[in-house]
């Protein structure tokens, strides 16, 4: 039912409380309107036509649940390029008096609303938090059947083994569907001069190859035509939009894409506020001493305890946008390999990536400890991070010999794991760097040539360890004495070579030199001197002369036992060779009870794939 009242001519507006005239009241019964036979257009339309290489996921089940609520707002929120669906953008001239999305959004009896954003923060300002929906990347399964579809592979084919490579190119682009749709394109335009396993090829090359490829903008049809559908740009407007709201927070993440992408440690993350205050001028750090203030959603000032509260704030803006996520350890954080990849071209795009990838090189040269065992849960944590460091090359001196700081600790390691390959890789630049801005014949250059010999020894490359060694050798007798411990170890170096060049004589000299001048300096029970009588007992073996092999073994495993713990990696390997000793010499039960021993152990201390465990 409405109203209407009317006054009369009489009347004047301005005579508040007082009438003059006749007044009507009228009241009117309006009956509910009538459903057309033929209903209504819609107000919106979607503008694409069905995609016939749709791949239903499993959050279209979640989708379809909330929304046929009535009167229910829903958020689809996830990293761009997930699916999500492309998030409206609003413009106008400066000055404009611009009103909210929100305030254009109906609250009616007969419909509901599904929402799309980037970043949960955004999508919590227009719904409950229960009514968030995660859009995640793609599972295996569905990610290869939207690659086969996008290529026009027929169903159950796997020709001249396509099939493998369609998941291995699915998983390098990690299940993303946009990059899925970019790849696709790329191929399907440039058959039959490009395939799958060519792409995949060029992808694995470079970050740059990478870049390249992605930046490709083609491929989907049913996006705003002013959105690209590059899936490094448009993590580029995200990371732009961070940079403008949240400077410390766009900082944050630029060093974290430096870090291996899982496992990144908190703690080194934390650093960056104490390289930014030791690079700032001195007034520029004092005042970063009594600035602890942020601005809260409503605009006002709110207090900070510090930089706690700041780096909870940085990571809450990133973990909202979906570029990071906490692993299960809490203490740790997790990126997708493709953001970092797109982070890194952003960042060298302005000019910026030098000065991060020092930061990163300073933070890991002070963090990643030597490769002895009392470090090696230290190592095992930070190892990928240095692997990462190593395609991260700086181009400034201080920032090189922190870099190949980082990489001769993590060839340590590598060589202690018995992963020859990688310590090869690592120790040798680790020489170059140093043979360049240090010299051939400062200490730390020398180490590195040492270093580098053992990895050339370890992947049995006899030739080039011993002209490293033999020049080590030389050079260190010349600046340190002959019995100076650097140099009985370079000495020792170069008798294993010998020993495993079959030259056992020359190996049998330097293994008594080195072995009796360290008893003298160091003492019998001192760990080098037991590694110097375990050498010479394998050069003895070698020779035939087991008994002599045994006093020693014998010696040295029971002392290191003593010394260093029966689950130490160096009882275990005089253990290990003791039997093989007592096999030799036809005493099987003991050398069977010894090795089973020293395999249980080797099991609970080595790693898995660590040849010594093999």
């Amino acid at each position: 039912m409405a109203f209407a009242i009317s006054f009369s001519k009489a009347n004047s507006g301005f005579q508040a409380g007082i009438i003059n005239g006749s007044v009507n009241n009228q009241f009117h019964h309006y009956a509910p309107p009538e459903r057309p036979e033929t209903p209504p257009n819609p107000s919106i339309i979607i503008p694409f036509s069905r995609d016939t290489d749709f791949v239903e996921r499993a959050t279209l089940e979640q989708i379809h649940r909330e929304c046929t609520v009535l009167r229910s707002r829903t958020a689809l929120i996830g990293l761009g390029g997930v699916g999500t669906g492309q998030a409206g953008q609003t413009g106008g001239k400066e000055g404009e008096n611009l009103r909210p999305l929100v305030s254009y959004l109906p609250q009616c009896q007969h419909g509901t609303t599904l929402i799309t954003s980037r970043t949960k923060l955004a999508a919590l300002q227009l719904v409950e938090d229960n009514s968030l929906i995660a859009v995640d990347p793609m599972d295996k399964v569905d990610a290869v059947a939207l690659l086969r579809k996008k290529l026009r592979m027929p169903e159950d084919s796997d020709i001249d083994g396509k099939n493998c490579d369609v998941g291995e190119l699915a998983a390098a682009l990690e299940y993303m569907p946009l990059a899925i749709v970019q790849a696709a394109a790329y191929i399907f335009q440039r058959a039959p001069r490009c395939s799958v396993s060519e792409y995949l090829v060029t992808f694995q090359k470079s970050d740059r190859e990478k870049t390249s490829l992605l930046d490709n903008n083609a491929g989907y049809l049913r996006r705003d035509r002013e959105a690209m559908n590059s899936i490094i740009i448009t993590w580029h407007i995200s990371f732009e939009h961070i940079r403008q709201r949240k400077p410390s927070a766009a900082d944050l993440l630029s060093l974290m894409s430096l870090f291996d992408r899982q496992g990144i440690p908190e703690r080194l993350v934390r650093h960056r506020h104490e390289i930014e205050s030791f690079n700032a001028p001195p007034i520029q750090r004092l005042t970063r001493l009594f600035r602890r203030k942020t601005v809260g959603r409503e605009g006002r000032d709110v207090k900070s305890d510090g930089r706690g509260n700041e780096f909870e704030e940085d990571l809450l803006v990133l973990r909202n946008y979906a570029f990071i996520s906490v692993s299960e350890i809490q203490s740790a954080f997790e990126m997708h390999a493709l953001v970092q990849l797109a982070m890194r071209t952003w960042l060298e795009a302005k000019g910026d990536l030098e000065q991060w990838r020092r930061h990163y090189c300073k933070i890991l040269a002070n963090e990643f400890p030597t490769g002895e065992y009392k470090n090696w849960a230290r190592c095992q944590d930070l190892f990928p991070h240095a692997q990462s460091a190593a395609a991260q090359k700086p181009k400034k001196k201080d920032s090189l010999l922190d870099w190949v700081l980082v990489l001769y600790n993590a060839a340590w390691y590598a060589l202690e794991m018995g992963s020859g390959v990688e310590a090869e890789k690592m120790a040798v630049q680790v020489m170059r760097v140093r043979k360049k801005f240090l010299g051939c014949k400062h200490k730390n250059t020398l180490d590195a040539m040492a270093l580098a010999g053992e990895a050339y020894r370890l992947n049995g490359q006899w030739d080039d360890a011993e002209k490293l060694e033999v020049q080590v050798m030389e050079t260190r007798k010349t600046k340190l004495e002959v019995d100076h411990l650097d140099t009985l170890t370079s000495m020792a170096n170069l008798a294993s070579t010998y020993s495993n060049q079959g030259r056992w004589d020359n190996a049998e000299k330097l293994e008594v030199q080195v072995m009796e001048t360290s008893k003298t300096k160091l003492g019998v029970d001192h760990p080098d001197t037991l590694t110097s009588m375990a050498n010479l007992a394998s050069t003895l073996w070698k020779q035939g002369w087991w008994d002599d092999a045994e006093k020693l073994e014998v010696q040295v495993m029971e002392t290191r036992k003593t010394k260093l713990g029966v689950d130490h990696p160096s009882t275990l390997t005089s253990m290990a060779s003791l039997a093989f000793t007592w096999k030799r010499s036809g005493k099987e039960t003991e050398a069977i009870r010894l090795i089973k021993e020293c395999v249980q152990l080797r099991k609970r201390v080595l790693e898995p794939n660590h040849p010594d465990s093999i």
